[in-house]
């Protein structure tokens, strides 16, 4: 019992761990909380579910089609919501705002268009999966945590080698002196929207295809994200994928040993402990003022 809930901690929190690479790329860099990921995680999850269960198109082209119109549709989030918003000098409250209306319409628009009811997402019968450690895993959970592992190592090699890394480092750092050095800052934050949107879209295909499909399910996998990029450090890709698995740990866990409303409480509750004692997370850096 206790090896299948590490290994359903361990899915799950693979899970998480994509939402909060993606949306600690975009927190970083564009300086306020993106809530609106989640409507991307949403639009991605039933995006694919139309492609593969109404239009009956491949899996894999449908996965692929998915990836790209999530890429477009969050950076047109970027590109004309928030941009003319950051032009007209609003702040991060104000953007935050405005994320959190378009998670109201896209969730709303998804509810209209596909019902609120539960819809299920499967490419082939249902199998008993592969035995690891005395547990079972599907192969999509396999699939799961390969992408997860992959994605963090890639962008965290990204981030630290490439010449669009460093610019896009540069900007999270300080965006004013980066736009004063010549760094186009508007290109390097439409660049973390759509790589953000990219990984978000596939998160939520991998849960498509391994869970159920709601209206609501972006909104809980997104705080489960940002839990976890808190409990990690934002600014570290493989703080915030450590930060997905611990939080899917500690989701699972609580079920086991605590009543099922426990399960979400306690991990706000670490949240709130890593805040109030830790801000920057296991691999963030606190902040230095410099001493005038």
């Amino acid at each position: 019992m206790h090896s299948q809930l590490l290994i359903n901690g361990i899915v799950v929190g693979a899970g998480y761990g994509l939402v909060a690479l993606s949306f600690g790329l975009i927190c970083s860099t564009a300086g306020f909380f993106h809530l609106a990921h989640s409507a991307v995680y949403t639009a991605a999850a039933y995006t694919a579910f139309v492609l593969v269960a109404e239009l009956s198109i491949p899996a894999p082209l449908a996965i692929s089609a998915t990836i790209l119109g999530a890429i477009a549709f969050g950076a047109a989030i970027e590109f004309f919501i928030y941009r003319p918003l950051h032009r007209m000098g609003s702040g991060p409250t104000v953007l935050l705002l405005s994320s959190l209306g378009v998670l109201v319409v896209v969730q709303n628009v998804v509810s209209m268009a596909c019902g609120d009811s539960t819809q299920t997402l499967r490419s082939q019968a249902v199998t008993e999966g592969h035995t690891v450690l005395g547990a079972r895993i599907t192969t999509v959970q396999v699939e799961t945590l390969a992408a997860g592992v992959l994605l963090t190592v890639l962008l965290s090699v990204w981030l630290r080698w490439s010449g669009s890394g460093k610019l896009l480092r540069a900007v999270a750092c300080d965006e004013d002196l980066s736009t004063l050095v010549g760094v186009r800052t508007n290109r390097v934050i439409l660049l973390a929207f759509a790589i953000g949107s990219g990984i978000c879209a596939l998160a939520a295909t991998l849960s498509a295809y391994d869970t159920d499909l709601t209206p609501m399910m972006g909104f809980r996998a997104l705080l489960a994200g940002i839990v976890a990029a808190i409990v990690g450090g934002l600014s570290s890709p493989l703080g915030a994928f450590l930060g997905g698995l611990f939080v899917g740990l500690v989701q699972n866990y609580a079920a086991w040993w605590l009543p099922g409303q426990w399960q979400d409480t306690t991990v706000f509750a670490i949240l709130i402990l890593f805040l109030l004692v830790r801000p920057q997370g296991f691999f963030g850096k606190p902040l230095r003022k410099a001493a005038l």
